[in-house]
């Protein structure tokens, strides 16, 4: 229990540097990101999908386990933002790979940037092997996080928030309400999860929590406050 609060505080701590420093944040949760998934899979010698995956710190982490990564993003400045290689331009609602072409398929906190949500996740199971894994892991509108830079004035409306930050700091957000950034719910990520034929739900997980946080999402209206961050481990069905 002492281990798993201090992951939970480390990660916290890490979060708190983003805007000044992401290459630490991300490159702190992308280690602990391959740790997670290494529970439910061997990363060594498997072929890796990291959709939205940008400048490239998680494939960084899972090439080091001995996964062979490519990333698929549609920024390609984001995807030569480190120098890193093995990225393809393509949209997450339409992934440029064949059906059932990888081993794992990952995603981190792209879902709630993308327009039509549940079309991105569809994909992300249609190219995954049957028998392989889905790692898919998003930042929920009513978290704390929610609305991410405007945090917390989300909870007073999007557009409001974002309004409130660029007469504060005199330029528009990065995340834009209903533009790059769309309201996703837990129960949304569960009932998507819960209803597909091909997938089994292997874990669902408050992912910066410790795990004697799980039971909250038991517990509706309450979760979506208190989760943060869903992650959803599925295994596609042979």
């Amino acid at each position: 229990m002492h281990g798993d609060l201090a992951r939970s505080l480390a990660l916290f701590r890490a979060f708190r540097s983003e805007p000044c420093a992401p290459e630490t944040f991300y490159t702190t949760l992308a280690a602990d990101t391959a740790a997670l998934l290494g529970h439910y899979t061997r990363l060594a010698g498997t072929t890796v999908l990291d959709v939205g995956g940008g400048p490239g710190y998680f494939a960084a982490a899972f090439r080091r386990e001995g996964a062979r990564c490519v990333c698929v993003d549609i920024d390609a400045g984001e995807l030569t933002g480190t120098g890193a290689s093995g990225g393809v331009l393509g949209s997450a609602l339409d992934l440029p790979l064949a059906d059932g072409s990888v081993d794992v398929c990952f995603s981190s906190n792209v879902l709630e940037h993308v327009p039509h949500p549940w079309r991105m996740a569809a994909e992300m199971a249609r190219v995954t092997r049957p028998g392989g894994l889905i790692f898919l892991a998003y930042t929920n509108w009513l978290s704390p996080w929610g609305g991410h830079e405007t945090s917390p004035w989300h909870y007073l409306g999007g557009e409001r928030a974002a309004c409130r930050w660029e007469a504060r700091h005199g330029r528009p957000p990065k995340n834009r309400y209903g533009r790059t950034l769309h309201p996703v719910s837990v129960a949304d990520g569960l009932r998507w999860a819960r209803s597909r034929e091909d997938l089994q739900v292997v874990d669902a997980l408050p992912r910066y929590l410790p795990w004697w946080c799980r039971p909250v999402l038991q517990v509706p209206i309450v979760r979506e406050f208190a989760t943060w961050n869903l992650a959803l481990v599925l295994r596609k069905r042979p």
